[in-house]
């Protein structure tokens, strides 16, 4: 499990969601409880991006701040790992 910072800033039309520590993963909701789950989702889809395209995931920076946002807190980075196979080529014997 990867501990990131997370920072939420109240709008008019919604809270936008950002994490600090990991670039690119930014969501946005119609209130905070919406932002914290669209959030974590985009945190996985970018964490997934990195890693199939063979990137490092960013090392969490607890010292990160945002001096404009109205909440920070940590968000949890956790992946599993799955087994996937393909028999290639398939071949297809014939009795002999």
């Amino acid at each position: 499990m990867l501990t990131y910072k997370a920072k939420f800033k109240f709008l008019d039309d919604g809270v936008h969601a950002e994490v600090l520590d990991f670039p690119g993963a930014i969501s946005c909701g119609h209130d905070l409880e919406e932002a914290r789950q669209l959030l974590a989702g985009a945190l996985v889809d970018m964490a997934e991006t990195n890693l199939l395209m063979g990137e490092n995931l960013p090392i969490p920076d607890p010292s990160l701040s945002d001096s404009e946002a109205d909440l920070e807190e940590p968000i949890h980075l956790i992946l599993n790992a799955s087994s996937k196979f393909t028999v290639v080529p398939n071949l297809v014997y014939e009795a002999a």
